[in-house]
């Protein structure tokens, strides 16, 4: 791969550091997983980072190639012409005893020319800014790209922590169901209860059974997609859950949206540069050597060599009829891409408002979820007094006991939600 290292900016360079570190890293060997390192890992072995490589690769070519327009170029030119008339003497030399036949109508001529730029007006370099920029607006489209991958990650991830908690919850619901159970049998061997009653939690048992086989069974599969999105052997690992404090007040957007605008910026600055170069003149030096038919003597026939030795001065004043154009094309583009910029902050900024509304409600829907989960607690309690002394049924007690869990289901998914949309803010914002 070709690489010029100076072509390198540090985020790209750190970009591949983290590639190569993970690639030969592989699978988290201490059985604990975080959602950064999820993140890298997706990103390492996602097919298009690839590309990275690739556009270094095509940057490092054609900066190559334009540098080399200050070597000497060399031109092979070959020509062979028949005139309808050719130069003549205005007398006849015969006269003076001098056989001259003079020119042939067919004439040739065979030389090469070696050219070399002295001063270009700032044309090669201005191109290879050019080439630079381009590469770098590459680069930001492949940020853009590839950011997505955080969205596709924090679904996965967190799905598979609300599963944790459904799956908690659910063996505490079992856990309950089971001590109900035995209260309910020893009624029945004090002839309070019946059967029916043993049947009626054992049913309930079973359901909560079913409950966790299913949540389980959807954890392996989100855990499968997590891991063949990060390429990685997740079975067995243990997803960190994240801290739910949001510190992004003031933080600077660091969206890659916004880095391939300014470099689209950078770009246009380059371009505006190259097209100052196009009006500036040119110098050079040249030798050329070659042989014709006739020579550089137009009065003398026959095959002769020759050399030139010169310096060219070029001016090309037709640059100027489209100058005025270009740089309103130029300015245009600039407006329009700090239209883009305004508009994407405006929609970000709408977002980040919806999120922390959205944030605000969930922790103060999870505060009303610890009242409801103390009072059905209380509730349950009561219940099963009640039912030992016989002035409650035992489907009552049930319906008390997955009262409770569904209350402890509905704080354990608004506080996935809440990591959720916190970790949504700082997608938004590349914090």
């Amino acid at each position: 791969m070709y690489l010029c290292k100076n072509d390198i900016k540090p985020k790209a360079m750190k970009q591949i550091i983290i590639v190569i570190i993970l690639v030969v890293s592989g699978v988290p060997l201490w059985g604990q997983l975080t959602i950064g390192q999820c993140y890298d890992l997706a990103l390492a072995n996602y097919p298009l980072i690839k590309q990275y490589g690739l556009i270094e690769q095509s940057m490092g070519y054609t900066v190559e190639n334009v540098g080399k327009q200050w070597l000497p170029q060399a031109t092979l030119n070959g020509r062979a012409t028949y005139q309808s008339a050719v130069t003549r003497l205005p007398i006849d030399l015969s006269l003076f005893g001098v056989d001259y036949k003079g020119l042939p109508h067919d004439q040739y001529d065979v030389s090469v020319v070696v050219n070399q730029t002295i001063y270009d007006g700032g044309a090669i370099g201005a191109s290879k800014d050019v080439a630079r920029a381009g590469s770098a607006v590459e680069r930001e489209q492949l940020n853009v790209s590839l950011y997505d991958i955080r969205q596709r990650v924090n679904g996965l991830y967190f799905g598979i922590l609300l599963l944790d908690e459904q799956i908690k919850q659910y063996d505490l619901l079992k856990a309950d169901l089971a001590l109900g159970l035995k209260t309910v049998e020893g009624m029945v061997k004090g002839g309070v209860a019946n059967q029916t009653d043993v049947d009626a939690v054992k049913v309930e048992i079973i359901k909560a059974e079913q409950m966790i086989s299913n949540a389980k069974t959807q954890r392996g599969t989100y855990i499968e997609m997590l891991g063949a999105f990060t390429r990685s052997d997740l079975s067995g690992v243990t997803l960190v859950v994240p801290a739910a404090t949001v510190e992004l007040v003031g933080v600077e957007n660091n969206r890659p949206e916004l880095e391939l605008l300014s470099a689209q910026d950078r770009l246009l600055s380059s371009r505006l540069k190259a097209l100052d170069a196009s009006i500036r003149p040119k110098v050079g030096a040249f030798v050329q050597g070659g042989v014709g038919n006739p020579g550089l003597n137009m009065l003398k026939n026959g095959w002769e060599p020759y050399v030139k030795v010169g310096a060219t001065l070029t001016w090309n004043f037709g640059a100027y009829y489209t100058r005025k154009n270009d740089l309103l094309k130029i300015e245009t583009e600039r407006k329009e891409i700090a239209n883009q910029r305004e508009t994407f902050l405006f929609n970000n900024d709408l977002q980040q408002r919806q999120t922390l509304g959205a944030i605000s409600n969930l922790r103060g829907l999870i505060t009303q979820d610890d009242e409801i989960i103390s009072l059905r607690e209380r509730i349950r309690s009561k219940s099963e007094l009640r039912v030992e002394n016989g002035t409650l049924t035992v489907n009552e007690m049930l319906r008390d006991i997955n009262a409770v869990s569904q209350a402890r289901q509905q704080r354990a998914l608004h506080e996935t939600q809440l990591l959720q949309q916190i970790y949504e803010l700082k997608t938004l914002k590349n914090n």
